[in-house]
């Protein structure tokens, strides 16, 4: 692709919502992203010290501190390590009986005992202690994130300590402390390097550090005298002194470790329960108080008998099986996701996973193979000079300029781009690859001398011999504006390495001799070196994208890398730097905006990371992050999902919610198609358990204000856990996943729960009249049945209601299961299976009266009632259906705005009547564009012909009048027209 047809492609694709309100924030990261053409630039994370800490740094470097003055700044900044919280067990068990269904249950359980009914109190608790242990068991959080982080550092390093060169614990290092770094040492603190050898000499080097698993930057980076050295990064070349700066949690990992610490925020699922428990809470408050009210001050009971009538209303409010089938749930669907690669640590990950609506992901390792490779060179043309590119017309070829390079390179180095251009020339270069063994040996040719690379030449030089023709000459591999200068200059060269610049390739120059004196070289070409996309990725983001998750690219490499790597994901480079987010003085609003609309984020630090993803979640995003890193580890923990990819650290792992097994991200779309699956069938439950749940309450709330009439409430609890236990089988039915993220949206769903809770009210009331007045059968107080059947309670009328309030809501949830009409998705033959045997078993139950339901005070009421309830429940389904259908078709978030005007829906519903009519202006403005550059592309086109025409009619050169009058004539209907 030329370059022309590149930038034109950009230019199509750029949005311009992003160029106009992005433009100021784009304009300092341009500025950063500039290169000039002889040097590459590292944008190096810094930081102001205290004047006070920095008087301390002044340590004589061959002396050190002496004991006094260790123990001293022991006393006042404490030992260089990341101090740690651990949760109580037992607090943390007991943290699951707190919440509004817990509340529910234990208020049901007190007035149990209260009045003597002691299997209703045993049944009551078992339910409670049932919850909290699936839920400390299956949703307990690995709490070893800090411990992670703490196993990064050093645990051991060699300081100057009162004159002597000593081995100490890291922790016990302090600023001021002068401390040795060498190839393959971890840093132990962050520290400043002083540019002096380890034994005193001054040193004009520099150290390469690898500092990815902080920065997410993609190479080494070259650190001089004066440049900070940060905790836990690696030495991969070079040795120098260095005075200590920060220690423990002042250390740039130690405030990503603070990051992790301080976000401990309460799940979005747990928010979604606590929410339904509120509304079930506040519903039974009112309806308690009235009846109380009602049958003391109106009837005359007494207090305990009247919280004997109401206990049955509240053991109807409480959705016991609400927390456990869900968990359940999630649980059997974390095996599934587990059988493709993805591991779930937080169940409640599984439902925040399918409404994830961005995915943050971090670049460097995650949507690149964190390794530099070949890309396409810039080759020169043999015979080339200064002032003749062209030279035979005849060009190198990949072949050569790498086996020439491979000459240069040293053998077992393991520098980043050494490693990069000796790999590459092994895998493409035909005698390499065909070689004997694995050494330095090159079939044909033999490398008589070898000179390293220094930061003085820039270059590093092999003379050779070829054996087939006995001559000689020397290969040269280097910076490229050193290779350019040693060739006597080459425009068309440094041309080529300032593109690389622009988009965020590394550079090296390759040349030879082609004198016999090996005096005189000839370019062979430059070659460009980029951490590529993994080959996944591209189809990954596109996968995303259609399941309506946003990517949103993430890294500490500089803008022009970024912008590079999302071109080549085809994802849009609207890319910021995430320095701009970290302007105090920016309104929180634009600064949200900008992170909403841009497409990715440069020159990250984890506060950034942390920010952006505080930002989204703010704008009401359920957001997804990826990485591998240290320096991911606060935003991964910060997340809706936190997603650790496969070779991630462990701080990262112990951050996340979910863990990849797989390399790359394409298995993160197959957990959001399996987690939309899963929250297909977690709210069809909801939705069915807590219609259910209205219909009990208002309901017997009705029947006892009226009539003093209830069901038992033994037999209101087997009704409800004998059907949610039926009902854990939704886990295996089939669903429809959505092209969309999933929502809970709570207005809609307790809206189409009420709407059919007292859809089945009515139901529920007709088989009540038809019982009483249409069958005859006695209607008798709730106590008059509580020790079973009797003289006076013959039990008829409570069989009749039981298998009505049984049959008639469980088949609900053939159609809550899905949105639209309930054949639309056949359910799977397990699930209707148990749903329609369970209510079988309850008409045999009701006709027969076996199972002990006599005991229960309910009587057999024979076949005939029994057969016609369940066919009555069945046809009911289908009108339930209808209503559902119409209720989701006409909904919107405007009336769930007007039926639940809180002030964060009124703000919502406001911001997007806003956006969609500054989306109409910004689509007549796109269409506008897109016939502006229609008109260009026409006339350029039209331009061509012209030319070639005109040259057609045999002159040597294009007249330029002549071909714009032939333009004029040519393009004027058309653009006319």
């Amino acid at each position: 692709m030329t370059a022309d047809t590149k930038d034109n492609k950009d230019s199509v694709e750029v949005k311009v919502t992003e160029e106009v309100e992005l433009a100021a924030a784009s304009s300092s990261a341009a500025a950063a992203g500039k290169h000039d053409k002889d040097e590459e630039v590292h944008v190096e994370v810094t930081e102001e010290l205290d004047p006070e800490l920095e008087k301390l740094l002044q340590t004589d470097p061959l002396n050190g501190l002496s004991d006094a003055e260790v123990n001293e700044r022991l006393a006042k900044f404490g030992h260089n390590e990341i101090p740690e919280k651990k949760t109580n067990p037992f607090l943390k068990f007991l943290s699951y009986f707190v919440g509004s269904i817990a509340f529910l249950l234990e208020v049901a359980t007190i007035m149990s005992a209260v009045v003597g009914k002691w299997p209703e109190f045993g049944i009551l608790v078992f339910v409670l202690i049932l919850n909290a242990i699936i839920g400390f068991v299956e949703e307990a959080r690995a709490e070893s994130a800090l411990d992670a982080l703490k196993n990064t550092l050093a645990l051991k390093t060699r300081v100057w300590r009162n004159g002597q060169l000593v081995e100490v614990d890291s922790a016990t290092l302090v600023p001021g402390d002068v401390i040795a770094l060498r190839l393959g040492d971890i840093v132990p603190a962050d520290c400043r390097l002083l540019g002096i050898g380890v034994t005193g000499e001054e040193t004009e080097g520099a150290l390469q550090i690898d500092q990815s698993a902080l920065t997410g930057e993609s190479l080494p980076v070259s650190k001089k005298k004066g440049s900070i050295a940060f905790s836990s990064s690696i030495v991969k070349q070079g040795q120098m002194l260095a005075v200590v700066t920060k220690t423990g949690i002042h250390t740039y990992i130690g405030r990503a470790a603070n990051l992790i610490s301080i976000t401990n925020e309460r799940g979005h699922f747990q928010k979604v329960i606590g929410a339904i428990g509120n509304f079930l809470v506040i519903i039974v408050l009112i309806m308690v108080i009235i009846l109380m009210f009602v049958l003391i001050f109106a009837r005359g009971y007494g207090p305990l008998e009247a919280i004997v009538k109401v206990l049955v209303l509240t053991v109807a409010a409480i959705p016991v099986g609400l927390p456990t089938v869900l968990s359940v749930t999630m649980a059997l669907g974390s095996n599934q996701l587990a059988k493709k690669q993805v591991i779930v640590k937080r169940l409640t990950a599984i439902e925040e996973l399918a409404s994830v609506s961005i995915l943050c992901s971090d670049k460097t390792g995650t949507l690149t193979l964190n390794e530099l490779t070949f890309d396409n060179p810039y080759l020169s043309n043999k015979g080339n000079t200064t002032s003749d590119f062209y030279g035979t017309g005849v060009p190198y070829t990949n072949e050569d300029l790498l086996l020439t390079a491979y000459f240069a390179s040293e053998p077992g180095a393991q520098d980043a781009i050494e490693l990069a251009v000796r790999t590459a020339a092994e895998e493409r270069v035909e005698v390499l690859r065909t070689r004997e063994g694995s050494g330095h040996q090159i079939p044909g040719y033999k490398v008589n001398g070898f000179i390293p690379f220094n930061p003085t030449s820039k270059y590093t030089e092999a003379t050779v011999t070829d054996l087939t023709t006995g001559k000689q000459f020397r290969c040269i591999k280097g910076a490229p504006q050193v290779i350019v200068r040693m060739v006597g200059g080459h425009d068309e060269a440094s041309d080529a390495v300032l593109n690389f610049a622009r988009r965020g390739l590394r550079a090296l120059g390759v040349a030879r001799t082609v004198d016999a004196e090996m005096t005189k070289f000839e370019l062979v070409g430059m070659i460009s070196l980029l951490d590529p996309p993994r080959p996944d990725s591209a189809a990954t983001i596109k996968d995303c994208e259609a399941y309506g998750v946003r990517v949103k690219m993430i890294t500490g490499d500089q803008l022009i890398i970024a912008k590079e790597v999302a071109y080549r994901l085809n994802m849009n480079r609207t890319i910021l730097d995430a320095g701009t987010l970290a302007d105090e003085s920016l309104p929180v609003d634009v600064a949200t905006d900008r992170c909403d609309k841009a497409d990715g984020f440069a020159q990250v630090i984890p506060e950034h990371k942390y920010k952006v993803v505080e930002l989204l979640q703010n704008r009401g995003y359920l957001v997804g992050m990826t990485g591998d890193g240290v320096n991911d580890a606060p935003a991964l923990k910060k997340a809706n999902v936190g997603i650790a990819v496969a070779g991630c650290t462990d701080a990262a792992r112990s951050a996340a919610d979910i863990v990849l097994l797989a390399h790359g991200l394409s298995t993160i779309v197959d957990g959001i198609k399996t987690s939309r699956a899963i929250f297909q069938r977690m709210r069809s439950y909801a939705l069915y358990r807590i219609a259910s749940t209205i219909h009990f309450m208002v309901f017997f709330f009705l029947t006892i204000l009226i009539w003093e009439y209830s069901l038992s409430d033994s037999l209101i609890l087997m009704i409800t856990i004998l059907n949610d236990a039926a009902t854990l089988v939704i886990s295996v039915d089939n669903a429809r996943i959505s092209k969309r993220p999933d929502k809970w949206r709570l207005g809609q769903l307790i809206t189409l729960s009420f709407v059919l809770g007292i859809a089945l009210t009515i139901i529920s009331f007709a088989h009540f009249f038809v019982a009483t007045y249409g069958l005859g059968y006695k209607i008798t107080r709730a106590l008059d049945c509580d020790h079973g059947i009797s003289d006076t309670c013959d039990g008829y009328l409570n069989s009749f209601i039981y298998l009505n309030v049984s049959s008639c809501p469980h088949f609900v949830i053939f159609s809550t299961r899905l949105p639209t009409w309930l054949w639309k998705n056949i359910p799977h033959w397990i699930f209707s299976v148990v749903i329609i045997g369970t209510q079988v078993v309850a008409v045999i139950m009701s006709a027969t009266g076996v199972f002990g339901i006599g005991f229960f005070g309910a009587g057999a009421i024979g076949w005939g009632p029994a057969i016609l309830i369940l066919l009555v429940s069945f046809v009911m389904t289908f009108f339930l259906d209808a209503i559902k259908v119409f209720v989701m078709r006409y909904w919107s978030f405007e009336m769930t705005a007007k039926l639940w005007p809180s002030p964060s829906r009124r703000r919502e519903l406001a911001r997007r009547k806003d956006r969609v009519i500054m989306l109409k202006r910004y689509k007549i403005n796109i269409d506008k564009l897109r016939k502006v550059l229609a008109m260009a592309n026409v006339i350029v086109a039209f331009k061509n012909a012209a030319k070639k025409k005109y040259i057609s009619r045999g002159a040597s050169a294009v007249d330029v009048t002549a071909v714009e009058t032939i333009v004029a004539t040519e393009a004027e209907p058309l653009v006319k027209n």
